[in-house]
């Protein structure tokens, strides 16, 4: 077969640019194809979506040359405070405190808007000679030889590679062409994002607010009056406040807010996503391999879904990388049964976890709210304990790729 390129990436999101800069560093020759147009998406304007980015996916992006950047487009997360309660009746008295003092490595993440994380991703692409970008274009066919895998866009196009990756979202094409079956259920719940400003400084403070219908994450932006929330209700109650004007909305999340950073009035558009948990039964096929959301679409509890994709990025390349030098077949099943060895259980394990976190939080059981507000409790009462969780959240902990350990491949 005549190789247009080594590595075919279909989604141009962020997972799907990160890979490509990645891959192309390490010497691979890279396509991507992003259903979007490239310069729309890079002159977004302020909208209020933003990422949390932990410690180790900023390394990642450090090695790839991205955080440069953005980095003084940034929010550090000095504090993280998780508390469990009532809408209008504020928090109850045990909660869990994080302080990134109680770690060596500096602040636990970074709060990034969407806009200028991609616009950096884009630069950086236009300006690596190994990456091949067709903004505008999706992937139609797929077909699978025994030496490489050649796609059909919609334009007619044909394309081959060795080895085709979807980052393609949770509705995967490029999973469903290969015969991939997803796991799932929904949550009865759906996530209502927008950004707001406030009369107090945050002082890189993110909170996690848990109530009964689903946790509201209130999450700092640069300036100190700016922060991004995320806020989760059944789904008639957030299709009912969704439909309000906006002097509607803002009655029905003052009592879930509070008062505790003074004054607030909305700052950004309003959207909202049905919030469902959906697992790849694989993450590898023959020529095929997923990443991020097209692997595994989880619950926007403590903002993983980001830094999961980007632990799946360091991993696969690093798995690439690694085979190309030593001459193997990248595409081959026993390199990609490497990669899905090293991420499914971790990625797998996590998002069970923050199901099981929102099951237990999102609900009114009086013993069930006992019992977790005296582990809140336990927890930030044991700075042993504390400090782990710290590095959890952190991504400091687990079999790190290289890249978000702040190593060359």
């Amino acid at each position: 077969m005549k190789m247009d390129a080594d590595i075919l990436i279909a989604g141009g999101g962020l997972n799907g640019p990160a890979l490509a800069l990645a891959l192309a560093q390490g010497g691979l020759r890279v396509t991507v194809i992003d259903a979007r147009a490239a310069p729309l998406r890079a002159e977004a304007g302020f909208d209020g979506r933003a990422y949390a980015l932990a410690i180790a996916s900023k390394r990642l992006l450090q090695m790839i040359g991205v955080w440069p950047a953005v980095e003084g487009k940034s929010q550090p997360i000095l504090k993280i405070r998780a508390s469990d309660g009532h809408a209008g009746q504020g928090a109850a008295p045990f909660f869990l405190a994080f302080d990134s003092a109680e770690i060596e490595e500096g602040p636990m993440g970074f709060m990034l808007e969407d806009r200028f994380l991609y616009a950096a991703f884009l630069q950086a692409m236009q300006a690596e000679p190994n990456i091949t970008l067709l903004s505008g274009e999706t992937v139609q066919a797929q077909e699978v030889a025994p030496q490489g895998v050649t796609i059909t866009l919609a334009s007619g196009r044909q394309l081959a590679g060795r080895l085709l990756v979807g980052c393609d979202g949770r509705g995967s094409g490029v999973a469903t062409r290969a015969g991939i079956r997803r796991q799932g259920w929904g949550y009865g719940q759906t996530a209502l994002v927008t950004a707001i400003r406030h009369e107090k400084d945050h002082e890189g403070t993110a909170h996690q607010f848990f109530m009964p219908s689903g946790p509201l994450a209130i999450l700092p932006l640069p300036g100190g009056h700016h922060s991004s929330i995320v806020w989760s209700e059944t789904d008639a109650t957030a299709a009912a406040i969704q439909a309000l004007d906006d002097d509607g909305y803002l009655a029905a999340l003052r009592p879930r807010f509070g008062d505790f950073l003074g004054q607030i009035a909305l700052a950004g558009a309003r959207f909202t996503y049905p919030l469902s948990l959906s697992l790849a039964e694989r993450f590898v096929t023959d020529r095929v391999a997923l990443v991020g959301d097209a692997a595994h679409g989880v619950h926007p509890i403590a903002g993983q879904g980001l830094n999961l994709g980007l632990r799946d990025v360091g991993a696969l390349a690093e798995v690439l990388i690694t085979a190309a030098r030593r001459g193997e077949d990248i595409g081959g099943a026993v390199v990609l049964e490497e990669y899905q060895r090293w991420r499914r259980f971790d990625s797998t394990a996590l998002a069970l976890g923050m199901d099981t976190v929102n099951r237990l939080f999102s609900n009114d059981n009086p013993i069930l709210r006992l019992g977790r507000d005296l582990g809140l409790g336990l927890v930030n009462a044991v700075p042993g304990l504390r400090r782990g969780f710290i590095r959890q959240a952190a991504g400091l902990k687990g079999d790190l790729p290289r890249l978000l350990a702040g190593k060359p491949i």
